[in-house]
């Protein structure tokens, strides 16, 4: 069967593989799962592990399958999986366990392992192919209402532990209701954090370069949302008037708009950070001024990667309930399809060029 593909460590070497149908024989005491790959969704994390900044082959082979955002519907399953069954919608999680103690109760995305194990990331082939195999343990199911935006699900898992665990953090004040809030990156991340928030009753401010009129400004107004573009008004300037904020949901991939965060985070606030930045990029800031307003205002940075079972089935919730409140708003976001694995320049081409795009996903089969 088809896959694409990379060489690690080999800048721009996408390419299309060939991979022997799975079984799942492969998957131990008759728990696997077989599905059929109908959408992948691909991301900045696609674009830089073909660029070779990270990412590593599985044992035995000298490519990675790439592609982390799956949707397929089951073709089969083993006598021991009761929960699925062949026609279900569904979505599998990213990281496989390792050796840490988290790892061992199921929090594989809060392991200590230098070593980790992701689907179509790290060790592990992806889901840019016709059919994979998995244990139904990391697999969520996804209801028929909600298969046309499934392949959204995997990005609104890692919005929803950042969220998570921010409301988990804030229990130490026994009494934490935040009114206000800051997105920073109008992104898929960003508009689905956007979306979490306000389905969460919170007056959001989304942050982003580009002026309006474009399309995430008219989707974030459309949930009730205030877009600003940084060249117009800059994250300081604009945190004074509508700020300070009780939470900051950071998803810009620009480590400098971190730094502008923590000034406008107000007391006992929470700054979640999920962007993955590379690079050597310096800044100028004022580091005893944000240091004291951080100690005497009891406020709070955590960094969020990944995301286990738990985030991906509260994101089917949070979904269920965009559809009921705001129908069609999730398929919006879903801007740029490729038709077939073989079109994976396409692909690659609208992740690096298209200013319009929002969500890029393969079509890999009709449904």
């Amino acid at each position: 069967m088809k896959a694409v593909a990379v060489f690690p460590g080999k800048a721009n070497s996408a390419h299309l593989a060939a991979l022997d149908k799975p079984s799942i024989d492969s998957i131990p005491d008759g728990r696997g799962v077989l599905v059929r790959v109908l959408r992948v969704g691909v991301d900045g994390t696609d674009k830089e592990i073909n660029a070779a900044e990270y990412g590593a082959a599985p044992k035995g082979y000298d490519f990675l399958v790439t592609g982390h955002e799956g949707f397929g519907v089951v073709e089969k399953v083993g006598p021991n999986v009761s929960e699925l069954k062949p026609g279900d919608y569904v979505v599998a999680t990213v990281r496989r366990p390792g050796n840490s103690i988290y790892d061992l109760i199921g929090a594989n995305d809060m392991t200590t392992d230098d070593t980790y194990y992701e689907r179509g990331i790290n060790l592990l082939h992806g889901f840019l192919t016709e059919f994979y195999v998995d244990d139904a343990e990391y697999i969520v199911k996804i209801p028929r209402g909600l298969r046309d935006v499934g392949v959204l699900l995997e990005p609104f898992a890692v919005v929803q532990k950042g969220i998570t665990q921010a409301y988990e953090i804030q229990r130490r004040l026994r009494v934490w209701r935040p009114r206000k809030a800051a997105v920073m990156g109008a992104g898929t991340i960003g508009l689905l954090a956007t979306l979490s928030l306000r389905l969460r009753g919170i007056e959001v401010t989304t942050f982003s370069r580009q002026p309006k009129p474009n399309r995430p400004a008219s989707l974030l107004e459309a949930l009730g949302a205030r877009y600003i573009s940084t060249k117009e008004a800059p994250i300081l300037d604009s945190g004074k008037k509508f700020g300070p904020f009780d939470i900051i949901f950071e998803a810009t991939g620009a480590s400098a708009v971190a730094f502008d965060s923590m000034q406008v985070l107000g007391k006992n606030g929470v700054l979640v950070l999920s962007s993955v930045t590379g690079g050597n990029h310096m800044v100028q800031v004022p580091a005893d001024r944000i240091n004291l307003e951080f100690v005497l205002g009891n406020k709070v940075m955590v960094g969020t990667v990944n995301a286990n079972r738990e985030y991906f089935e509260s994101g089917v919730r949070d979904m269920a309930l965009a559809e009921a409140d705001h129908n069609g708003w999730l398929r919006e976001l879903l801007t740029d399809p490729v038709g077939g694995l073989e079109n994976f320049s396409v692909a690659f081409d609208k992740l690096e060029h298209s200013r319009d795009a929002i969500k890029v996903y393969y079509q890999v089969a009709d449904f």
